[in-house]
C-alpha cells in the first residue's frame, strides 16, 4: 500500500485499464487531474477547443478501433453540460467513452457555488452510470467499476465527477496488484443455436440483418462466414455497414428509408425470414413495424435483453454477445452443412445479385450538371478513393447520400454518429480517428452546417499534425430539413446563403455566404474549392499531397447545385426517387461499378 493523492490514483488506474490519451479542456476545478497526468506522464492529451468537440473525439477514438475507450474531460458546470451530447451520443449507438468531471468541493455542492451543478444527474438518462465519488478512498473503485461497466453487456458511456477536495485528498491505494474487472457478457447456449439455424432453414428467402453489435464484437468475419455456411445473403444496417464488403456476392444491400439501396428495400420486401444479429430495428432502417414485418419471421440476437421485443415481438430471441453467438450459429451451421442438412439457396442468392447489379434498381450519378450534382460528388470519391478508406459522417443530406452511393468494405471503415445525429459530429469524430489510428486513409462527409457547427476544432488537427481529408458538400442549404419542409409547403429560415462581401465579384460561389476556404487556411489548414467533376481527382491528389507535406487536415470544398432532393420515403415498399434512375453502367453504385 502506498500513500498518494486520490486523483494520483484514478490516473494510475486509466492506464493499467489501458488509457493512452485523453481529450478535454483544463479548467480550475479539474486541474488536479491535469497536474497527475503531467506528473505521472503515460497519458498524452489532445487539447479541444470545444468540451463538446473532446467528447466526439472521445467517440471517433472509441469507434475506430476495437477495443479502445476514449475517455474525454472538463471542468465543473458548463464543461460538463456541454459534454452532454457526445454522452447521448455514444449512449444511443452503445459506444463506450469515459467522460470526467471537476466539480465544487463537497461542502459548497449545496451552496449554488460558481460552475456547481448535478452533472451526475442530467448525465444520468444517457449514461450506464453517472456518479458524483464524494469519498477520497473510493475514487480508484469508481473508475474500475467505470470500465467494468461500459465493456459489460451493451457498452455504452459512464459519467465520474471528482469535486476538488475529492481530488487532493491522500489515500492508501495498492496499484501494483490492480487488475482490470472482467466483463459480463452473456453468450448464446448450443441448444439456442441449434433453433435459430433450424427455424431459418425451414423458410425459402431468408436474410441475415447485420448491425452494430456485430461490429462492437469484432465479430465481423464470423458473421460473413455464417452467411457463407448457410448461403443466405446479408443486409448490413447503418451502423452494421461494413460487416460484409460491400462487393461480397452475398451482400444484399442495405435497407431503410434514407440510408439505402432500392435493390436492399426490394430484397428485405421478398424475403420471408429475417435473422438479425446484433441490431436494434431502428426506424429508419425499419419505417413502420406493419410494412416491414409482415410476411416474414424474425430471430433477434442483442446483448440488452431489454432490446428483445422493445420495437417488436419477435418469434425467437436469444440474449446474447453477437460474437459468442455467431460461434454457435457457425459451429452448427457447419456441422449442419455436412451433413447436408443445409436448403439449397442458389436460386435466392442469385435473384438478389439480380436485383443488386441491375440497371432498374440503381440511381444516377452521372450528371454533367455545374454546379455539381451531388450524386455526382460521390461518384468521383467512388472512383478517387480505394478499398481501405474510412469514411467519418453524421446527419444531412450529404450522409444520407452517402450511404447511398459510397463503398464501405470493412468493419470500422464507416464511422457515423447513427441515432443521435449531432450536427458539427464530424471533425472532431474524425481527429479522434486519426488520434487512434495515425496510419488509415480518412475521409469526412460534411454538408456546410455540420461543418460549421464544430469548426474550430479544425485547428486542433492544425495544432498536434492530425491530417485527413474533409469533403464539404456545399449547397448552402440546411438541406435536410428544407426537403423536409417541402410536406408544409414551405422553405423557411433554412437558406445559408449571402452575398459574401469579401469574396472577389468573379467568384462563383461569392453568394453561397461563407467562405470556407479562407476560414479553414485562418485555423492553420489547407483548402480547395472544387466546381466540376472533372477537377476532384486532382484535388484529391492536391489534399494527399498537402497531408505528406504539411500534417494538417486538408479541406475539399464541392460547390453543389442549391437544391437537390435525395431518394427517401415514409415507407420501404414507399421510397420517393427524386432524380432520374440509372441509364448507364457509370452509374451504379454497386457492384457494376466495381468493374470500373
Amino acid at each position: 500500500m502506498a500513500k498518494m493523492k486520490a486523483i494520483e490514483a484514478a490516473v494510475r488506474v486509466l492506464e493499467k485499464e489501458g488509457v493512452s490519451v485523453a481529450f478535454g479542456v483544463p479548467g480550475a476545478a479539474i486541474n488536479p487531474l491535469y497536474a497527475a497526468m503531467k506528473e505521472h506522464g503515460g497519458i498524452g492529451h489532445i487539447l479541444a477547443r470545444h468540451v463538446e468537440g473532446a467528447s466526439h473525439m472521445a467517440e471517433g477514438y472509441t469507434r475506430a478501433v476495437a477495443g479502445n475507450i476514449g475517455v474525454c474531460i472538463g471542468t465543473s458546470g458548463p464543461a460538463g453540460t456541454d459534454m452532454i451530447t457526445g454522452l447521448y451520443s455514444a449512449s444511443a449507438d452503445s459506444i463506450p467513452i469515459l467522460c470526467i468531471t471537476g466539480q465544487a468541493p463537497r461542502s459548497r455542492l449545496h451552496k449554488e457555488d460558481f460552475q456547481a451543478v448535478d452533472i451526475a444527474s442530467i448525465a444520468k438518462p444517457v449514461t450506464k452510470w453517472a456518479t458524483t465519488v464524494l469519498e477520497p478512498a473510493q475514487v480508484p473503485r469508481a473508475f474500475q467499476q467505470a470500465f467494468h461497466l461500459m465493456r459489460s453487456g451493451r457498452p455504452g458511456p459512464v459519467l465520474i465527477d471528482l469535486p476538488i477536495d475529492v481530488q487532493l485528498a491522500e489515500i492508501e491505494f495498492d496499484i501494483d496488484t490492480y487488475e482490470p474487472l472482467a466483463a459480463y457478457k452473456p453468450a448464446a447456449s448450443r441448444k439456442q443455436a441449434e433453433k435459430a439455424i433450424a427455424m431459418l432453414n425451414e423458410s425459402e428467402r431468408p436474410l441475415i440483418v447485420s448491425g452494430g453489435g456485430v461490429i462492437n464484437a469484432d465479430a465481423s468475419e464470423l458473421l460473413v462466414e455464417l452467411a457463407e455456411i448457410l448461403n443466405v445473403p446479408v443486409i448490413p444496417t447503418l451502423m452494421g455497414w461494413g460487416t460484409i464488403p460491400d462487393d461480397h456476392r452475398l451482400m444484399a444491400g442495405m435497407c431503410g428509408l434514407q440510408t439505402s439501396h432500392r435493390y436492399g428495400n426490394a430484397t428485405m420486401l421478398a424475403s420471408d425470414f429475417v435473422f438479425g444479429i446484433g441490431n436494434r430495428w431502428a426506424n429508419r432502417h425499419t419505417g413502420s413495424v406493419d410494412v416491414y414485418t409482415k410476411g416474414r419471421k424474425f430471430i433477434h440476437v442483442d446483448i440488452e435483453p431489454t432490446q428483445i421485443g422493445r420495437v417488436f415481438a419477435p418469434d425467437y430471441g436469444i440474449v446474447s454477445d453477437a460474437k459468442a453467438a455467431l460461434e454457435q450459429f457457425v459451429a452448427v451451421a457447419r456441422e449442419w452443412k455436412a451433413a447436408g442438412r443445409l436448403k439449397d439457396r442458389s436460386n435466392w442468392v442469385s435473384e438478389c445479385q439480380g436485383r443488386k447489379n441491375s440497371i432498374e434498381y440503381l440511381r444516377k450519378t452521372n450528371f454533367d450538371n455545374v454546379p455539381m450534382k451531388p450524386q455526382r460528388v460521390y461518384q468521383c470519391m467512388n472512383r478517387s478513393l480505394d478499398r481501405d478508406t474510412t469514411y467519418v459522417s453524421t446527419i444531412g443530406l450529404s450522409q444520407i447520400a452517402g450511404a447511398q452511393f459510397l463503398h464501405v468494405y470493412k468493419p470500422r471503415n464507416w464511422i457515423n454518429c447513427g441515432q443521435a445525429g449531432p450536427l458539427g459530429w464530424t471533425t472532431p469524430a474524425a481527429l479522434g480517428v486519426r488520434v487512434a489510428d495515425p496510419k488509415r486513409k480518412i475521409v469526412a462527409l460534411s454538408g456546410d452546417y455540420d461543418f460549421q457547427f464544430m469548426i474550430e476544432e479544425l485547428a486542433v488537427g492544425a495544432q498536434f499534425k492530425l491530417p485527413y481529408v474533409h469533403v464539404l458538400v456545399n449547397n448552402s442549404y440546411l438541406g435536410l430539413i428544407r426537403q423536409a419542409q417541402r410536406a408544409f409547403s414551405i422553405d423557411y429560415c433554412v437558406q445559408l446563403a449571402f452575398d459574401n462581401i469579401n469574396m472577389d465579384e468573379g467568384e462563383a460561389s461569392r453568394g453561397y455566404g461563407v467562405d470556407h476556404v479562407k476560414v479553414v487556411e485562418g485555423l492553420g489548414c489547407k483548402a480547395i474549392r472544387v466546381h466540376r467533376a472533372e477537377d476532384f481527382a486532382p484535388a484529391m491528389a492536391q489534399a494527399e499531397a498537402w497531408m505528406a507535406e504539411h500534417q494538417t487536415p486538408v479541406v475539399i470544398e464541392c460547390i453543389l447545385e442549391r437544391v437537390t432532393n435525395i431518394a427517401m420515403g415514409t415507407e420501404i415498399d414507399n421510397v420517393v426517387e427524386f432524380e432520374d434512375l440509372a441509364t448507364e453502367k457509370a452509374d451504379a453504385p454497386s457492384a457494376l461499378a466495381l468493374l470500373d
